[in-house]
């Protein structure tokens, strides 16, 4: 035997009421006074219903009765735009309607005080919303005890007292509730901005990074070919061992500044594609072939080491050979032919770094050139102190201090 249910889908009936709720509150929210009018013709509906069939107080139409409960609901259509003044004129026309049917009918009116009550709660603070709401409630027992001697402690003032208290609590949660969205909302805008701002920063370091290794690594290796070209250049006729030796150079130094360049295009890759190196892997260890290669290149170093040689921070490491680097690079450029003298002395706590250039009376590299201006970044960022400028002697000098100490190898 199959069984049929044919009773209604009460849960699908409760959400078709939600999403029309919903869609309500949305409404409301994107056109309030429309919401306002709205409700203003409701309450004034609700109180002319609840009047049907009754007589105001003799001498007094029905017609000039309803424009009094037309005054009090109506004006909860401005109750946004003028909070105060709108439970005034509510208060007293709902007060007027009742005496004109002497209060045996048509409460709902005072449905409208009530509502705009609770604006005045909404849209003011907490002290003046309870000051103003006692106000009200008093004034509106005041005038039920006036229009029908009764006791301030009946039935009917208590029960407004509480719709009084009620109004002026919703409108002072809603309120609270209101200024604690907006708190949240500003407090994610500024965690958002903070956020932007740290990636903003990050993305510039790394930028400054990548820029200063390309201009160590590979534009050390391109000054090399320059120089070389220019002796092929130069000897190509008379010495053609000479030329031959110098397009070796040349291709020695692209291959390396390929290879350089590979590395530091690996910094850029993603997580997941192909391995390559996370980190230049050079520094004092490679000072041997990096000195073969510019003497190869026709400049002559006096090389000098002093103290024990030991590793060093990998910061501090990097940071040292590519001063040693671009001040080498510099002298091959602009003093060819001089006498570079390089010391590199380890102390206790520390790397020292001279690199003394003696060639003849050529330009030196400005101080704001992208190379010194490098080599001051990589200092500053492990605390160590550089200075660059020319002797007084003529020629060029770079000295570097590079802490080794509260790092770890």
């Amino acid at each position: 035997m199959t069984w049929r249910n044919d009773a209604p889908d009460e849960s699908g009936a409760y959400r078709e009421r939600m999403r029309a709720l919903g869609r309500l509150h949305r409404a409301a929210r994107h056109h309030p006074h429309v919401a306002d009018v709205a409700m203003a013709a409701i309450v004034f509906a609700a109180t002319l219903l609840m009047t049907t069939g009754q007589a105001p107080r003799e001498g007094i139409s029905r017609g000039a009765a309803a424009l009094v409960a037309a005054v009090a609901c109506g004006a909860l259509a401005l109750r946004r735009l003028h909070p105060f003044t709108v439970l005034l004129v509510s208060l007293i026309a709902a007060e007027i309607y009742l005496a004109l049917y002497r209060g045996r009918v048509g409460t709902l009116v005072l449905a409208a005080p009530l509502i705009a009550l609770y604006t005045v709660a909404d849209t003011t603070g907490r002290r003046r919303s309870l000051m103003i709401g006692g106000l009200a409630v008093l004034a509106l027992g005041g005038f039920h005890t006036l229009g029908r001697p009764a006791s301030w402690l009946g039935p009917e003032n208590v029960a407004l007292a509480a719709l009084g208290g009620l109004a002026v609590a919703a409108g002072s949660a809603s309120r609270s509730r209101r200024a604690y969205l907006a708190e949240v909302e500003e407090r994610a805008r500024r965690a958002e901005d903070e956020r932007a701002a740290e990636a903003r920063r990050l993305l510039t370091e790394e930028r400054l990074r990548i820029a200063r290794d390309l201009h160590d690594s590979v534009g050390h290796h391109l000054a090399l070919i320059n120089v070389q070209a220019g002796v092929a250049a130069h000897v190509l006729d008379q010495q053609p061992v000479k030329v031959r030796e110098a397009l070796g150079h040349i291709r020695q130094g692209s291959r390396a500044a390929l290879d350089e360049l590979r590395d530091t295009i690996g910094l850029l890759r993603q997580p997941g594609d192909s391995l390559a190196p996370t980190e230049p892997a050079v520094g004092l260890t490679g000072l041997d072939d990096l000195v073969a290669s510019f003497r190869r290149s026709g400049l002559r170093i006096d090389h000098q080491v002093e103290g024990a040689s030991r590793p060093l921070p990998l910061a501090v490491d990097l940071a040292a050979y590519r001063i040693i680097q671009e001040s080498l690079t510099n002298a091959c450029k602009h003093a060819a032919g001089g006498t570079v003298r390089l010391a590199l002395r380890y102390g206790s706590g520390a790397v020292h770094l001279t690199v003394d250039n003696d060639g003849p009376a050529v330009a030196p590299p400005p101080a704001g050139s992208h190379g010194i201006l490098g080599m001051r970044e990589r200092v500053a960022a492990i605390g160590g102190e550089l200075h660059a400028g020319p002797r007084s002697a003529g020629g060029f000098r770079v000295t570097a201090t590079l802490p080794t100490s509260g790092w770890s190898a």
